[in-house]
């Protein structure tokens, strides 16, 4: 087998052709997990001033080990034929993926070119950003995106639905409460504030209505919000039902395949 398809295999969750991940993966996914716990103890300055040698130390070490992976990943995605040649390559270093993976090693290369203050929190922040590439790993992230994909109609249609309510609460809050609080209520783009966090079901207390017409208003608009916020629950449960279902029958079409090959002929 050429080691283009072998690393691919021992790269690719969906390629390995064992159960589960593949050695080389479980090693990427303990590290990344490493990588993300001395991420959050390095932004406590006490913990950091304890070893700051041993916090540099790491970070160049893991940076290191995630730049030579990144790199045999591009090389690796020949073995698919989506990504094959060239262009193929190409192609797959704009993928997500792809693009997760760069990201987890340009903190490294940013803290060498670079010693500004704010770039570096930015990189202490994209160091803790690395555990977003466990989601390759995870079959519950691929059926997420699935569900996500299927329904995607029925989701934006809530979306815009949500968006529409938000902009009418906030206007009619603005018509009913503009003279009676200015400093909240003045124009349209800040009754938006409460109007968020109305219908997300929040509800800070900052700022809320004090006329009669307003409260009423006030009092539909949170009834309102709880429609709006099971509306996309329902259809992602609902999504991520069919999903499962396919893939447990799926699993178990497999399973019968396997059997009946076992099985000695008459």
């Amino acid at each position: 087998m050429p080691l283009e398809k072998r690393l691919h295999q021992m790269l690719a969750p969906e390629a390995w052709p064992g159960a589960g991940l593949s050695p080389l993966n479980r090693i990427t996914c303990l590290l990344i997990t490493i990588a993300s716990v001395i991420a959050i103890l390095e932004t406590e300055s006490t913990v950091r001033a304890l070893t700051p040698a041993f916090f540099d130390g790491a970070e160049m070490v893991l940076g290191t080990i995630f730049t030579v992976e990144y790199v045999v990943r591009v090389y690796a995605a020949g073995g698919d034929p989506r990504y094959h040649g060239l262009v193929g390559r190409l192609r797959y270093i704009v993928s997500p993926l792809a693009i997760i993976d760069l990201l987890a090693i340009a903190p490294m290369l940013l803290t060498v070119v670079s010693t500004d203050t704010l770039l570096l929190r930015v990189c202490r922040l994209m160091r803790i950003l690395r555990v977003a590439k466990l989601g390759r790993y995870s079959t519950a992230t691929a059926h997420l995106l699935e569900a996500i994909r299927v329904r995607r109609y029925e989701l934006t249609l809530s979306g815009a639905l949500a968006a529409f309510t938000l902009i009418a609460s906030a206007s009619l809050m603005y018509i009913a409460e503009a003279d009676a609080q200015p400093q909240a209520f003045g124009s349209i783009p800040r009754a938006l504030w409460w109007s968020i966090a109305t219908l997300t079901t929040v509800g800070y207390g900052d700022v809320y209505p004090m006329t009669v017409f307003g409260r009423i208003l006030a009092g539909v608009t949170a009834i309102a919000a709880i429609g709006l916020i099971a509306m996309p629950t329902g259809i992602l449960a609902s999504a991520f039902s069919d999903v499962f279902q396919r893939e447990r029958a799926a699993r178990e079409q497999r399973g019968a395949a396997r059997t009946a090959t076992l099985e000695p002929s008459p």
